[in-house]
């Protein structure tokens, strides 16, 4: 699966923390994009996409979220709740966000611009095209590419 869990150095002192976040250094991509999620409820599931070429780094900068992620193998939790790590997310990853604790922000780093054609919003499209097989909504049979 193409997701990676980043450690991002802390500098601080008595006075507080500070993370500094650098294409190519600790953000293995060009940054085209920055946005982040907030006053999102608990029980609330956002994400349910994958995208066929973005790649995102996640973190939330407060509070916590679960991401289920999944590259057509089968299906990984991973918590995000500590400002000092990141979540790489390559392309072709399913994903869904849910538990968010009532203080979460969380702000993910992209490397295109928002892009709609690139979301893929089925599940069962997604795991079609990752699987390699051309799939029509409400068709039974899937043919092979």
């Amino acid at each position: 699966m193409e997701i990676e869990r980043i450690q991002l150095h802390k500098h601080g002192d008595s006075r507080g923390m500070l993370i500094a976040l650098e294409q190519d250094r600790n953000v293995p991509f060009v940054i085209r994009r920055v946005y982040y999620l907030f006053a999102t409820n608990g029980n609330v599931h956002r994400g349910r996409h994958a995208h066929r070429h973005l790649n995102q780094l996640a973190v939330a900068v407060r509070g916590s979220v679960t991401f289920l992620l999944d590259d057509g193998s089968g299906p990984v939790e991973v918590v995000l709740d500590d400002p000092s790590y990141g979540l790489h997310l390559g392309s072709m990853v399913w994903r869904e966000l849910y538990d968010f604790s009532e203080d979460c922000v969380l702000m993910v780093l992209a490397d295109h611009l928002y892009d709609p054609d690139d979301y893929i919003t089925d599940y069962d499209a997604f795991l079609s095209e990752v699987h390699g097989v051309v799939y029509q909504e409400g068709v039974a049979a899937c043919q092979s590419l």
